[in-house]
Order: C-alpha cells, then sequence, then structure tokens
C-alpha cells in the first residue's frame, strides 16, 4: 500500500542507479531500469498495510484472487485516514492528492501501482512492468506445459537445493511438481495432477491434460506462474542483465540457475539492493550529544547501555577483587594440599561461591546505577526506535511518506545522489 516499508523505494533506486552507472561505465550500450509487479500474488495481508507515525493503516476487504486485480474503489476512507495522519502542509495535500490520483482514480491496484511508480520515478526513465498480460503470458506457453506435464522445474529447482544444502545452505522456497496456477477474477489456485487428470486446489475444476494443453495454448491469461517459475518467467519476457533483490530473495533466486540452464535460459547477475537507514539532523545532533555514533545505534540496546555506563565511568566493576580472592584461595589451595588433596575440590568450591557473589553485586550496584541514568536511557531508548521501529529495521517498517512529509520531492531525490549500487550496506543516510 502506498509502496508499503522503504525498501520498495531503495530497490527502485538501486535499479535506477545502476542502469545510469551502466550506461556512463558502457556508453555502446543503453540499460534500463524495470520494475516488474507481482500484481499475480495472492497473498494480500503482506501489502494490505502500512506503517506512518505509529500507526498501522490497514485496508479491510473481502476481495480474493491475484491483488493486482482488486478494486481500488472501496480505499476512499483509506484516503481519509492517510489525511488524519499526515495534516494539510503542502506536501501533506501533495501525499493526498498523490494516493488519490493513484488508488480512487484508476480501477485496479495493478493501474494504481504502475501510475504512483511512474508518478515517483518516472523521469528517470524507470520501466514499471505488469507480468499478468497474455501477450506476455503467450510466449510461455511452453515453459507452461513443461511445469505442468513434465515437472522438468520441479526436478532441477530440486537438484539445485541439494546442491546448496551440500555447501551449508538451507531451502528458501520449496518447489512443488506443478509450480503453476490457475487464475481467473477473485480466484488463484494451484494445479495438482492426478494421473491424466489436473485439478485446480481449492475449487471443483478439473481438466484432462488435452483439455489443459488447449487452456494453455488458447488462453494463457489464465495460467499463472507461482514463486518458482516467476523468475524464469520474467528472464523469457525481457532477459535482464541483472536483477537486484534483498538477502531473501537473492537467497531463493540461487535455487534456479539449473532450471534456467536446463532452457537455455540467461540466467542475470545477482545484485544486493540498497540497505539504508535515514537519520534526520535532530536525531544525529542527539547522538552526538550522548557521545555515540551512528554506527554505534545498530548495537543492540543492552551493548549501548554498557558502553554508555562505561563512557561515563558510571559502572561498578570488580574485577581486581576477584583476582585479589583468586590469588588467597590459591594460597589457600598450596597449604591445604600438604595436609590433604582432597580437600582443594573444597577450596575451589568456595572461591566459586565467592566470586559468585561478588558478580550477583556487582549485577545489582550497576543496575543501581542504572535507574540513576534514566534521562540517557530515555534518550539512548527513543534513539534506538527511530532506527529500529518496533525492534525492526526502519527500511522494513516505515512509509515512505514519513520523510517526504518534510523533505518533499528532494527526499527521493537525496536518497537517489546519496547511494551507490555497488556500496551494498550504506546503512546511514544523514540529513545535514
Amino acid at each position: 500500500m502506498f509502496t508499503g516499508p522503504l525498501y520498495f523505494i531503495y530497490k527502485i533506486i538501486s535499479a535506477i542507479n545502476l542502469a545510469e552507472k551502466l550506461n556512463t561505465e558502457f556508453p555502446s550500450c543503453y540499460f534500463v531500469p524495470v520494475y516488474w509487479m507481482a500484481s499475480e500474488d495472492h497473498d494480500f495481508k503482506e501489502i494490505n498495510h502500512l506503517h506512518l507515525f505509529g500507526k498501522k493503516l490497514v485496508w479491510q476487504t473481502e476481495q480474493t484472487g491475484a491483488v493486482g486485480d482488486f478494486k481500488t474503489k472501496e480505499l476512499e476512507r483509506f484516503k481519509n485516514d492517510l489525511r488524519d495522519v499526515l495534516g494539510t502542509s503542502e506536501n501533506a495535500s501533495y501525499l493526498v492528492s498523490l494516493f488519490e490520483h493513484a488508488y480512487l482514480q484508476h480501477e485496479t491496484l495493478s493501474e494504481a501501482t504502475r501510475f504512483l511508480v511512474n508518478e515517483l520515478f518516472g523521469d528517470y526513465g524507470l520501466v514499471t512492468l505488469d507480468g499478468n498480460d497474455k501477450k506476455f503470458k503467450d510466449q510461455f506457453v511452453d515453459h507452461f506445459k513443461a511445469d505442468i506435464f513434465g515437472e522438468s522445474h520441479f526436478k532441477a529447482v530440486t537438484e539445485s537445493i541439494d546442491s546448496l544444502k551440500s555447501l551449508g545452505y538451507e531451502a528458501q522456497v520449496k518447489p512443488r511438481q506443478i509450480n503453476s496456477f490457475f487464475l481467473k477474477t477473485g480466484f488463484r489456485g494451484r494445479f495438482e495432477g492426478d494421473g491424466e487428470t489436473y485439478k485446480v486446489v481449492g475449487s471443483d475444476l478439473s481438466f484432462t491434460k488435452p483439455e489443459l494443453e488447449r487452456l494453455i495454448e488458447e488462453h494463457s491469461e489464465t495460467i499463472s506462474p507461482n514463486v518458482v517459475l516467476r523468475p524464469l518467467y520474467q528472464q523469457c519476457i525481457l532477459p535482464n542483465v541483472a536483477y537486484i533483490g534483498g538477502p531473501g530473495e537473492l537467497a531463493y533466486w540461487l535455487e534456479f540457475k539449473k532450471m534456467f540452464d536446463s532452457h537455455t535460459v540467461q540466467f542475470p547477475i545477482l545484485i544486493p539492493r540498497n540497505f539504508i537507514s535515514i537519520i534526520e539532523k535532530p536525531l544525529k545532533n542527539k547522538i552526538r550529544k550522548l557521545d555515540f555514533s551512528e554506527e554505534d545505534f545498530f548495537k543492540s540496546e543492552t551493548e549501548l547501555l554498557k558502553q554508555m555506563q562505561i563512557k561515563s565511568g558510571a559502572v561498578f566493576v570488580v574485577v581486581e577483587e576477584k583476582e585479589k580472592l583468586s590469588k588467597i584461595y590459591q594460597v589457600l589451595s598450596e597449604k591445604i594440599i600438604d595436609i590433604d588433596k582432597t580437600l582443594v575440590g573444597s577450596v575451589n568450591a568456595e572461591l566459586q561461591k565467592v566470586l559468585s557473589g561478588l558478580e550477583n553485586i556487582s549485577g545489582k550496584a550497576n543496575r543501581a546505577i542504572k535507574l540513576q541514568m534514566d534521562s540517557e536511557i530515555g534518550q539512548i531508548k527513543n534513539i534506538k526506535q527511530k532506527i529500529f521501529p518496533e525492534g525492526i529495521p526502519q527500511e522494513r517498517y516505515e512509509n515512505f511518506s514519513a520523510f517526504y512529509l518534510r523533505f518533499g520531492k528532494e527526499f527521493l531525490k537525496t536518497l537517489k545522489n546519496k547511494t551507490d549500487p555497488f556500496v551494498i550496506e550504506q546503512y546511514l543516510l544523514i540529513e545535514d
């Protein structure tokens, strides 16, 4: 919804920047950034909401099937919710207008998303592609048949998974014998083979092999690739030189190399998207005031609090005391060994009890110190919450509109200009 979490934006920017960089490096070629919409997915809960200023705005609907076909007219209320959260500033008015133009002036979610992405990134030459198109699927007919009748994709991907497992990697996506779905308005169900009959799970539909072959040939738009088959479909339609994705996506693309090879389809170079956390100037100043760096806040909260105690000297340590006690008990052991060797174990046991007692005292003292540092601890927790809201990386939680509200059109320009497609872990983008 409305681009969802920030990583959606970062993936597109990574693709745009990569295309521009390659165009500079290889002037005899022309590289085009492409956004492929996963409009045939039916996991609506994954995309039906957005987080904004601590609130979760959710699209509630009874619609089912491929999410790209969902009608957007029922989002009128969502527009009002967005206005309530964003306010009435100039940038807020633009964002609400953008939402209205995208979702209320286009009939389906696919059309709305295409408009929205083009509105935000069209000036950079981004091409938005919806794979749910008969003209595209007509080019994939032979692959649909191979998947359904020959189980060739299942075999190839399973071999790749076994090879990866031997290297210590777990499977990210498990293939089925058939990786194609039957698709119609309001419904998407997978095929299952039963001898010479092919049933559609979740429906009363069934086909003989000749009937299904005819359906694939004449109505390819009713066949939909699943997560295993979609990468092959993408590369057959547009043989991309590179695919940009997150860690999970790249991990499961690696499972498909043998499937690509078996069909002599070009396998793209896999490139991780940019990973970014946005730290605004006021937050940066708070971090500096606490004598931390931005990188410090990628550590756990416990580590940060411990680091703060050490910086301020407000930490209770018993290292010297432990060393002195160990020496005393060592002398006792040496004395008692001449009397009875079996008593040495008792001496060591008593030492461990005393050391444990010291640790217990140290822990209580440090907890008391923490209580006395409530202000600094509160600031650390607030900063940590900004970078990891609800304990989740900012890029997987926040929506772009929270930052667009403050910085306007310059926000996307700054993101693009300050990121490098080959500097993958550019965690920090500091707004000065």
